[in-house]
């Protein structure tokens, strides 16, 4: 029989671990990759059964190819703190990876709750991160701080799953903030090399509003939409202007007598 690990990483999340862990029971191993909560997310995950592994955070990408070395088994599930695999994924993914002509690695689709409603615009269904089922061995992440991206190390295609899973990424309006906010310092650090100014940051911003409020018809989505599209402008706008105070920062140099005026 094969057998499937479960990864999921975490940090503060004592509120949203114990459905997530809850909703893999099915998996023949669950690890927690936990970045040395201070909230109880470790013991939450100890009591269910979960092996918990504690990695310091230098980035989501190391973060999940440290993720992956913890895994025992075949075939991997990476799922987050705020998603939840649904009977029919989980009935899928024992589908597959008990199907010897299986792909190496498939997509999963995500359905998002925001605001008290399901969000069927904004570039939020269906919507993918990185291919969240695969033989161990068939993928790695790049060592990008936030947005990682992902490299296939196998020749075959991807696949994708039929059945969706459910994310939970907001719990309230000030952890969209507190989002944006740290990811667009982590984001920042990749783009510090360009040339920027704060008018690109402006226009990045903007851009990113407009994309998801009018061509991804997040209008569509009432007041849950115009939410999402002005957090994309915050986080954009934020994550460029950073980078140009981190390259302002690079070229000071404090004068060599402070109190002589020069």
């Amino acid at each position: 029989m094969t057998m499937v690990s479960v990864y999921i990483i975490a940090f503060n999340e004592a509120e949203k671990v114990r459905a997530t862990i809850k909703s893999v029971c099915w998996a023949d191993e669950v690890v927690l990759i936990d970045s040395h909560s201070t909230d109880g997310t470790a013991d939450i995950a100890h009591s269910l059964g979960a092996r918990v592994v504690q990695v310091e955070f230098k980035g989501f990408g190391d973060l999940r190819n440290q993720a992956l070395a913890a895994c025992s088994h075949s075939w991997i599930f990476s799922l987050d703190a705020d998603e939840r695999c649904t009977p029919e994924a989980a009935a899928e993914i024992r589908a597959i990876t008990a199907d010897p002509q299986a792909l190496d690695a498939y997509w999963t689709p995500r359905r998002n709750y925001f605001m008290g409603r399901w969000i069927k615009h904004s570039g939020w269904y269906p919507n993918y991160r990185q291919p969240q089922l695969f033989r161990k061995g068939a993928l790695r992440y790049d060592q990008k701080p936030v947005h990682e991206g992902f490299e296939l190390l196998t020749d075959k295609p991807l696949g994708h799953m039929t059945n969706e899973i459910w994310q939970f990424p907001f719990k309230n309006l000030a952890e969209v903030m507190h989002k944006a906010n740290r990811y667009s310092t982590l984001g920042a650090e990749k783009i510090k090399h360009k040339k920027l100014s704060m008018g690109s940051a402006l226009a990045h911003g903007l851009w990113a509003f407009v994309k998801h409020y009018v061509f991804k018809r997040g209008f569509l989505d009432g007041w849950a939409g115009f939410v999402i599209a002005l957090g994309n402008f915050e986080g954009t706008f934020y994550r460029y202007a950073k980078a140009v105070e981190l390259q302002k920062a690079e070229k000071w140099q404090a004068p060599a007598n402070p109190m002589s005026g020069n």
